[in-house]
Protein backbone atom coordinates (compact mmCIF):
# COMPACT_ATOMS: atom_id res chain seq x y z
CA UNK A 1 0.00 0.00 0.00
CA UNK A 2 1.27 3.68 -1.01
CA UNK A 3 0.32 5.85 1.92
CA UNK A 4 0.82 10.11 1.57
CA UNK A 5 -0.04 11.98 4.64
CA UNK A 6 -0.73 15.49 4.47
CA UNK A 7 0.32 18.08 7.77
CA UNK A 8 -0.01 21.75 8.23
CA UNK A 9 1.01 22.81 11.94
CA UNK A 10 3.21 21.49 14.96
CA UNK A 11 0.82 19.08 16.46
CA UNK A 12 -0.71 17.76 13.22
CA UNK A 13 2.98 16.73 11.68
CA UNK A 14 3.66 15.19 15.64
CA UNK A 15 0.48 12.69 14.70
CA UNK A 16 0.98 12.53 11.33
CA UNK A 17 4.53 11.55 12.04
CA UNK A 18 3.88 8.99 14.63
CA UNK A 19 0.48 8.01 11.98
CA UNK A 20 3.34 6.69 9.61
CA UNK A 21 5.48 5.54 12.04
CA UNK A 22 2.95 2.88 13.14
CA UNK A 23 1.86 1.62 9.78
CA UNK A 24 3.04 -1.99 8.78
CA UNK A 25 6.72 -1.92 7.74
CA UNK A 26 5.29 -3.02 3.65
CA UNK A 27 3.75 0.61 3.77
CA UNK A 28 5.64 3.24 1.52
CA UNK A 29 5.02 6.05 2.68
CA UNK A 30 5.74 9.79 2.67
CA UNK A 31 5.27 13.11 4.34
CA UNK A 32 3.77 16.31 3.09
CA UNK A 33 3.52 20.01 4.97
CA UNK A 34 0.87 21.96 2.71
CA UNK A 35 1.91 25.66 3.30
CA UNK A 36 -0.25 27.49 5.57
CA UNK A 37 0.31 30.40 7.98
CA UNK A 38 0.84 28.05 10.69
CA UNK A 39 4.18 25.99 9.43
CA UNK A 40 5.90 25.02 12.21
CA UNK A 41 9.47 26.52 12.60
CA UNK A 42 12.70 24.36 11.88
CA UNK A 43 12.76 23.15 15.25
CA UNK A 44 9.59 22.32 15.80
CA UNK A 45 9.31 20.00 12.13
CA UNK A 46 12.74 18.35 13.98
CA UNK A 47 11.00 17.02 17.07
CA UNK A 48 7.37 16.30 15.10
CA UNK A 49 9.51 13.52 13.31
CA UNK A 50 10.97 12.41 15.55
CA UNK A 51 8.44 11.01 16.79
CA UNK A 52 7.49 9.06 14.07
CA UNK A 53 11.00 8.73 12.95
CA UNK A 54 10.59 10.39 9.67
CA UNK A 55 14.23 11.74 8.17
CA UNK A 56 13.78 15.22 7.93
CA UNK A 57 15.05 15.35 4.56
CA UNK A 58 12.52 13.35 3.52
CA UNK A 59 10.11 15.87 4.25
CA UNK A 60 8.90 17.76 1.38
CA UNK A 61 6.97 21.47 1.97
CA UNK A 62 4.50 22.23 -1.04
CA UNK A 63 1.98 24.94 -2.19
CA UNK A 64 -1.85 23.61 -2.32
CA UNK A 65 -1.40 23.13 -5.75
CA UNK A 66 1.59 21.37 -5.79
CA UNK A 67 0.36 18.62 -3.40
CA UNK A 68 -2.71 17.90 -5.42
CA UNK A 69 0.14 17.52 -8.24
CA UNK A 70 1.96 15.09 -6.58
CA UNK A 71 -1.26 13.15 -5.58
CA UNK A 72 -2.58 13.38 -9.09
CA UNK A 73 1.18 12.04 -10.37
CA UNK A 74 1.84 9.21 -7.49
CA UNK A 75 -1.76 7.70 -7.05
CA UNK A 76 -1.64 6.89 -3.56
CA UNK A 77 -3.74 4.30 -2.29
CA UNK A 78 -4.62 6.53 0.99
CA UNK A 79 -4.10 10.03 2.04
CA UNK A 80 -4.15 11.00 5.91
CA UNK A 81 -5.74 14.76 6.30
CA UNK A 82 -3.40 15.76 9.52
CA UNK A 83 -4.28 19.30 9.49
CA UNK A 84 -5.94 22.08 11.12
CA UNK A 85 -10.21 22.23 10.44
CA UNK A 86 -10.80 25.31 8.23
CA UNK A 87 -8.04 24.00 5.88
CA UNK A 88 -9.28 19.83 6.63
CA UNK A 89 -12.56 20.86 4.52
CA UNK A 90 -10.89 22.35 1.76
CA UNK A 91 -8.67 19.61 1.34
CA UNK A 92 -10.42 16.94 1.69
CA UNK A 93 -13.07 18.20 -1.03
CA UNK A 94 -10.48 18.97 -3.59
CA UNK A 95 -8.53 15.66 -2.86
CA UNK A 96 -12.50 13.73 -3.01
CA UNK A 97 -13.18 15.56 -6.72
CA UNK A 98 -9.80 14.70 -8.55
CA UNK A 99 -10.56 12.17 -11.08
CA UNK A 100 -8.95 9.09 -9.77
CA UNK A 101 -9.21 9.67 -5.71
CA UNK A 102 -7.03 8.09 -3.10
CA UNK A 103 -9.25 7.12 0.11
CA UNK A 104 -9.45 9.72 2.42
CA UNK A 105 -8.17 9.46 6.17
CA UNK A 106 -8.62 12.19 8.37
CA UNK A 107 -8.47 12.94 12.21
CA UNK A 108 -7.61 14.57 15.38
CA UNK A 109 -4.20 14.48 16.76
CA UNK A 110 -4.89 14.12 20.93
CA UNK A 111 -7.80 14.52 23.76
CA UNK A 112 -10.63 14.97 21.88
CA UNK A 113 -13.31 15.04 24.12
CA UNK A 114 -16.12 17.15 24.32
CA UNK A 115 -16.93 15.97 20.54
CA UNK A 116 -17.91 19.30 18.50
CA UNK A 117 -19.97 19.55 15.67
CA UNK A 118 -17.13 21.30 13.96
CA UNK A 119 -14.80 18.70 13.74
CA UNK A 120 -17.53 16.95 12.11
CA UNK A 121 -18.36 19.01 9.69
CA UNK A 122 -15.27 20.26 8.30
CA UNK A 123 -13.99 16.35 8.19
CA UNK A 124 -17.55 14.69 6.74
CA UNK A 125 -16.43 13.79 3.53
CA UNK A 126 -13.78 12.05 4.34
CA UNK A 127 -14.26 8.16 4.23
CA UNK A 128 -12.02 7.09 7.74
CA UNK A 129 -11.90 9.60 10.96
CA UNK A 130 -9.48 8.38 13.41
CA UNK A 131 -10.09 8.39 17.36
CA UNK A 132 -7.75 7.31 19.92
CA UNK A 133 -10.12 5.58 22.79
CA UNK A 134 -13.75 4.09 23.16
CA UNK A 135 -14.92 7.25 24.79
CA UNK A 136 -13.88 9.08 21.91
CA UNK A 137 -15.69 6.87 19.42
CA UNK A 138 -18.96 6.28 21.51
CA UNK A 139 -19.09 10.64 21.61
CA UNK A 140 -18.43 11.34 18.33
CA UNK A 141 -20.64 8.17 17.00
CA UNK A 142 -23.72 9.72 19.01
CA UNK A 143 -22.83 13.56 18.18
CA UNK A 144 -22.33 12.57 14.06
CA UNK A 145 -26.45 10.67 14.46
CA UNK A 146 -27.78 13.52 16.05
CA UNK A 147 -26.73 15.36 12.89
CA UNK A 148 -27.73 12.92 10.45
CA UNK A 149 -24.53 12.24 9.06
CA UNK A 150 -22.55 8.97 8.50
CA UNK A 151 -19.13 9.54 9.91
CA UNK A 152 -17.11 6.03 9.35
CA UNK A 153 -14.82 5.91 12.91
CA UNK A 154 -11.80 3.69 13.14
CA UNK A 155 -9.70 3.31 16.72
CA UNK A 156 -6.26 3.38 17.02
CA UNK A 157 -3.74 4.05 20.02
CA UNK A 158 -1.77 7.16 20.03
CA UNK A 159 0.71 6.45 17.99
CA UNK A 160 2.81 8.55 20.16
CA UNK A 161 2.53 7.42 23.03
CA UNK A 162 4.71 4.88 24.46
CA UNK A 163 4.21 2.69 26.86
CA UNK A 164 7.31 1.85 29.32
CA UNK A 165 8.21 2.26 32.50
CA UNK A 166 12.40 3.15 34.09
CA UNK A 167 13.90 5.75 36.39
CA UNK A 168 12.20 8.93 36.96
CA UNK A 169 13.40 12.35 37.56
CA UNK A 170 12.39 14.73 40.00
CA UNK A 171 10.97 17.81 37.69
CA UNK A 172 7.57 19.07 38.21
CA UNK A 173 6.90 19.35 34.12
CA UNK A 174 3.91 21.82 33.36
CA UNK A 175 2.81 21.20 29.89
CA UNK A 176 1.29 24.66 28.99
CA UNK A 177 -1.31 24.91 26.06
CA UNK A 178 -1.52 28.08 24.09
CA UNK A 179 -5.63 28.37 24.95
CA UNK A 180 -6.48 26.34 28.28
CA UNK A 181 -6.95 28.62 29.90
CA UNK A 182 -7.15 31.42 27.84
CA UNK A 183 -8.12 34.76 29.82
CA UNK A 184 -4.49 36.57 31.16
CA UNK A 185 -5.46 36.44 34.38
CA UNK A 186 -5.95 32.61 34.66
CA UNK A 187 -2.69 32.51 32.74
CA UNK A 188 -1.26 34.66 35.66
CA UNK A 189 -2.63 32.71 38.57
CA UNK A 190 -1.61 29.58 37.05
CA UNK A 191 2.59 30.95 37.15
CA UNK A 192 1.75 32.18 40.23
CA UNK A 193 1.40 28.14 40.94
CA UNK A 194 4.38 27.35 39.47
CA UNK A 195 6.35 29.96 41.00
CA UNK A 196 5.04 28.65 44.56
CA UNK A 197 5.87 25.51 43.47
CA UNK A 198 9.66 26.67 42.90
CA UNK A 199 10.25 28.67 45.86
CA UNK A 200 8.67 25.37 47.61
CA UNK A 201 11.87 23.65 46.98
CA UNK A 202 14.42 25.16 45.53
CA UNK A 203 16.39 21.84 44.97
CA UNK A 204 14.20 20.30 42.07
CA UNK A 205 13.53 22.09 39.12
CA UNK A 206 9.71 23.33 37.95
CA UNK A 207 10.10 23.30 34.18
CA UNK A 208 7.40 25.10 31.82
CA UNK A 209 7.46 23.02 28.88
CA UNK A 210 6.15 24.95 25.81
CA UNK A 211 4.83 23.92 22.12
CA UNK A 212 6.70 26.96 20.09
CA UNK A 213 9.16 29.84 21.68
CA UNK A 214 8.44 33.26 20.58
CA UNK A 215 7.72 33.70 16.83
CA UNK A 216 6.95 29.91 16.59
CA UNK A 217 3.65 29.30 15.42
CA UNK A 218 1.55 26.61 16.71
CA UNK A 219 -1.38 24.53 15.96
CA UNK A 220 -4.21 27.62 18.01
CA UNK A 221 -2.70 31.40 18.50
CA UNK A 222 -1.37 31.93 22.06
CA UNK A 223 -2.19 35.43 23.60
CA UNK A 224 0.11 35.58 26.77
CA UNK A 225 2.16 33.10 26.30
CA UNK A 226 4.43 31.42 29.64
CA UNK A 227 7.28 32.81 28.52
CA UNK A 228 6.23 36.64 28.04
CA UNK A 229 4.42 36.41 31.39
CA UNK A 230 7.55 34.90 33.08
CA UNK A 231 9.64 38.15 31.26
CA UNK A 232 7.25 40.45 32.71
CA UNK A 233 7.21 38.47 36.05
CA UNK A 234 10.68 39.37 36.59
CA UNK A 235 10.35 42.88 36.91
CA UNK A 236 8.66 43.13 39.99
CA UNK A 237 9.60 39.76 41.68
CA UNK A 238 12.15 37.27 42.15
CA UNK A 239 11.99 34.34 39.80
CA UNK A 240 13.85 31.61 41.23
CA UNK A 241 16.09 29.70 39.44
CA UNK A 242 15.06 26.31 39.52
CA UNK A 243 11.91 27.60 37.05
CA UNK A 244 13.05 27.36 33.57
CA UNK A 245 11.28 26.72 30.08
CA UNK A 246 11.87 24.23 27.88
CA UNK A 247 10.93 23.56 24.23
CA UNK A 248 12.32 20.42 23.90
CA UNK A 249 10.03 16.97 22.93
CA UNK A 250 7.60 16.25 24.99
CA UNK A 251 9.41 12.46 25.46
CA UNK A 252 12.85 13.91 26.58
CA UNK A 253 10.81 16.27 29.75
CA UNK A 254 9.28 13.17 30.39
CA UNK A 255 12.79 11.66 31.07
CA UNK A 256 13.65 13.97 34.18
CA UNK A 257 10.39 14.14 35.25
CA UNK A 258 9.00 13.18 39.24
CA UNK A 259 5.43 14.05 37.71
CA UNK A 260 3.61 16.01 35.29
CA UNK A 261 1.33 18.86 35.64
CA UNK A 262 -1.05 20.35 33.08
CA UNK A 263 -5.33 21.75 32.76
CA UNK A 264 -6.08 19.18 29.97
CA UNK A 265 -2.72 18.55 27.51
CA UNK A 266 -2.40 15.01 25.91
CA UNK A 267 1.04 15.01 27.46
CA UNK A 268 -0.52 13.38 30.31
CA UNK A 269 -1.69 10.34 28.59
CA UNK A 270 2.50 10.71 27.44
CA UNK A 271 2.92 10.58 31.20
CA UNK A 272 0.47 7.93 32.27
CA UNK A 273 1.86 5.81 29.66
CA UNK A 274 5.32 6.10 30.86
CA UNK A 275 4.17 5.19 34.99
CA UNK A 276 4.35 9.12 35.66
CA UNK A 277 2.00 10.83 37.79
CA UNK A 278 0.09 13.35 37.04
CA UNK A 279 -1.96 16.28 38.28
CA UNK A 280 -4.98 17.68 35.99
CA UNK A 281 -5.31 21.07 37.61
CA UNK A 282 -9.45 21.90 38.51
CA UNK A 283 -8.29 25.24 40.00
CA UNK A 284 -10.18 26.82 36.48
CA UNK A 285 -13.19 24.25 37.26
CA UNK A 286 -14.08 21.20 34.97
CA UNK A 287 -15.63 21.75 31.55
CA UNK A 288 -16.43 21.91 28.00
CA UNK A 289 -14.32 25.12 27.60
CA UNK A 290 -11.14 23.58 29.55
CA UNK A 291 -11.22 20.47 27.42
CA UNK A 292 -10.69 18.44 30.53
CA UNK A 293 -14.42 16.69 31.45
CA UNK A 294 -12.16 13.60 30.15
CA UNK A 295 -10.43 13.08 33.51
CA UNK A 296 -13.59 13.05 35.35
CA UNK A 297 -13.41 9.38 37.20
CA UNK A 298 -9.56 9.51 36.56
CA UNK A 299 -8.57 10.50 40.50
CA UNK A 300 -6.23 12.91 38.61
CA UNK A 301 -7.58 16.36 40.12
CA UNK A 302 -6.06 18.77 42.01
CA UNK A 303 -5.73 22.08 43.19
CA UNK A 304 -3.27 24.55 43.39
CA UNK A 305 -1.55 23.36 47.02
CA UNK A 306 -1.51 19.54 45.32
CA UNK A 307 1.03 21.20 43.03
CA UNK A 308 3.14 22.81 45.11
CA UNK A 309 3.43 20.06 47.29
CA UNK A 310 4.05 17.67 44.11
CA UNK A 311 1.11 15.13 45.35
CA UNK A 312 0.91 13.75 41.78
CA UNK A 313 -1.57 11.04 41.17
CA UNK A 314 -1.60 8.10 39.22
CA UNK A 315 -5.09 7.12 37.29
CA UNK A 316 -7.83 4.66 38.31
CA UNK A 317 -7.66 1.80 36.95
CA UNK A 318 -11.75 1.82 36.04
CA UNK A 319 -10.75 4.90 33.87
CA UNK A 320 -8.05 3.46 31.76
CA UNK A 321 -10.11 1.29 29.25
CA UNK A 322 -12.12 3.95 27.73
CA UNK A 323 -9.55 6.50 27.73
CA UNK A 324 -6.41 6.04 25.61
CA UNK A 325 -5.70 2.69 27.64
CA UNK A 326 -7.55 0.00 25.56
CA UNK A 327 -6.35 -3.43 24.48
CA UNK A 328 -3.84 -3.31 21.96
CA UNK A 329 -6.41 -5.97 19.92
CA UNK A 330 -9.43 -3.19 20.20
CA UNK A 331 -7.53 -0.80 17.53
CA UNK A 332 -9.79 -1.68 14.61
CA UNK A 333 -7.73 0.96 12.09
CA UNK A 334 -5.82 -1.36 9.98
CA UNK A 335 -8.65 -3.80 9.17
CA UNK A 336 -10.81 -0.75 8.37
CA UNK A 337 -8.28 0.92 6.47
CA UNK A 338 -7.45 -2.28 4.50
CA UNK A 339 -11.22 -2.85 3.57
CA UNK A 340 -11.33 0.07 2.08
CA UNK A 341 -8.57 0.50 0.30
CA UNK A 342 -9.71 -2.89 -1.28
CA UNK A 343 -12.83 -1.16 -1.92
CA UNK A 344 -11.35 1.31 -3.79
CA UNK A 345 -9.16 -0.97 -6.03
CA UNK A 346 -12.36 -2.58 -7.07
CA UNK A 347 -13.84 0.71 -7.74
CA UNK A 348 -16.61 0.34 -5.21
CA UNK A 349 -15.78 2.65 -2.91
CA UNK A 350 -18.45 5.04 -3.03
CA UNK A 351 -18.25 8.79 -2.69
CA UNK A 352 -19.20 11.14 0.08
CA UNK A 353 -21.37 13.94 -0.30
CA UNK A 354 -19.68 17.41 0.33
CA UNK A 355 -21.78 19.81 2.65
CA UNK A 356 -23.91 21.86 0.59
CA UNK A 357 -23.07 25.21 1.08
CA UNK A 358 -24.85 28.50 -0.92
CA UNK A 359 -22.29 30.30 -2.98
CA UNK A 360 -21.05 27.63 -5.35
CA UNK A 361 -17.43 27.83 -6.24
CA UNK A 362 -17.38 31.81 -5.45
CA UNK A 363 -18.05 30.03 -1.43
CA UNK A 364 -15.27 27.40 -2.03
CA UNK A 365 -12.57 30.14 -3.08
CA UNK A 366 -13.42 32.36 -0.02
CA UNK A 367 -13.41 28.88 2.08
CA UNK A 368 -10.03 27.84 0.44
CA UNK A 369 -8.56 31.69 0.83
CA UNK A 370 -9.59 32.08 4.15
CA UNK A 371 -8.12 28.83 5.46
CA UNK A 372 -5.10 29.19 3.75
CA UNK A 373 -4.86 32.75 4.32
CA UNK A 374 -1.21 34.20 2.63
CA UNK A 375 -0.13 31.00 1.29
CA UNK A 376 -3.40 31.15 -1.23
CA UNK A 377 -2.53 33.46 -4.54
CA UNK A 378 -4.90 32.30 -6.76
CA UNK A 379 -6.75 35.07 -8.26
CA UNK A 380 -10.08 33.49 -7.26
CA UNK A 381 -9.00 33.62 -3.47
CA UNK A 382 -8.46 37.31 -4.14
CA UNK A 383 -11.61 37.89 -5.78
CA UNK A 384 -13.80 36.01 -3.43
CA UNK A 385 -12.24 37.63 -0.67
CA UNK A 386 -12.80 41.65 -2.16
CA UNK A 387 -16.82 39.44 -2.59
CA UNK A 388 -16.92 38.14 0.56
CA UNK A 389 -15.54 40.56 3.55
CA UNK A 390 -17.86 42.88 2.81
CA UNK A 391 -20.73 40.32 2.20
CA UNK A 392 -20.34 38.80 5.65
CA UNK A 393 -19.50 41.56 7.75
CA UNK A 394 -23.42 42.66 6.64
CA UNK A 395 -24.91 39.19 7.86
CA UNK A 396 -22.77 39.60 11.15
CA UNK A 397 -24.20 42.88 11.40
CA UNK A 398 -27.74 41.43 10.82
CA UNK A 399 -27.38 38.48 13.19
CA UNK A 400 -26.09 40.97 16.00
CA UNK A 401 -29.37 42.98 15.27
CA UNK A 402 -31.29 39.88 15.32
CA UNK A 403 -30.21 38.44 18.87
CA UNK A 404 -30.22 42.27 19.89
CA UNK A 405 -34.06 41.82 19.43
Amino acid sequence: MRFIAIADSDSYLKWAAAFLGALPAATERELILVETPVLPSESQRLAALAVGGVDPDHLLTLPLAEVLAALGREQPDAVLVAVRGPVAAVLIRMIAEMRIRPVIVTGLPGISIPATRKALAFRRQADLFVLHSRREIAEFTRLSREHGWTHRFALATLPFVEQRTGPHGDDLVFAAQAIVPRMREDRERLLGILLAAARADPSRRVVIKVRGLAGEPQTHNEDSSFPELLEEARAVVDVPPNLVISSAPMSEALDTAQGLMTVSSTAAIEAIARGIPVIALDTFGVSDRLINPVFEGSGLFGGEEAVVRREFRHPEPSWLGDNYFHPAEADDVAAQLEALVAAHKQGVLPAREPARRAGGRLRLAWDRKRAFGEADRTVSGAVALAVGKPARATVVAARKVKRAL
